[in-house]
This record gives C-alpha cells, structure tokens and sequence, in this order.
C-alpha cells in the first residue's frame, strides 16, 4: 500500500468515518475513496488533494528517491 493511501485510510478511522461517510463529506464518489485506500495507481490527484484537505493535507511533486522506491517495487 502506497503512502497516501496508508495515511487516508489511518486518519479517516481516527476521525471514526467509514468509507461512506468519508464520501460523503469529502464530496468524493465511494468508488474513488475505496480505489485510493486500496493504492490504485492511476488515481486524479484533484481528487486525491480532495480527500487529503479533509485533514488539512496537500499532495505536492517531489523527487522519487530511487533506492526506496525501488525497494518498494521488490527489485
């Protein structure tokens, strides 16, 4: 599981919102806030920042850091 993901699905629980709820208040389909938490890679990061801005986040680019992400894809 993605980072993003990790942290949206961490929080919404704190928050004690099911993914329905989440849905609902973020303005976000369900479809959507089930496909980010599982780590769907080809997600819109408009929607993506949407759901972040529920807890006062932004998605922003960056660099990849080679070595852990290549760590992650297991090589």
């Amino acid at each position: 599981m993605n980072t993003i993901a990790e942290y949206i699905k961490t929080e919404r629980k704190k928050a004690g919102l099911t993914q329905e709820e989440f849905a609902i208040r973020s303005g976000l389909g369900l479809r959507f806030v089930r496909d980010l938490e599982q780590g769907k890679e080809t997600v819109r990061m408009d929607k993506v920042n949407q759901a972040l801005s529920m807890f006062g986040m932004h998605a922003v680019p960056g660099e990849i850091d080679r070595e852990i992400s290549d760590l992650d894809e297991g090589r």
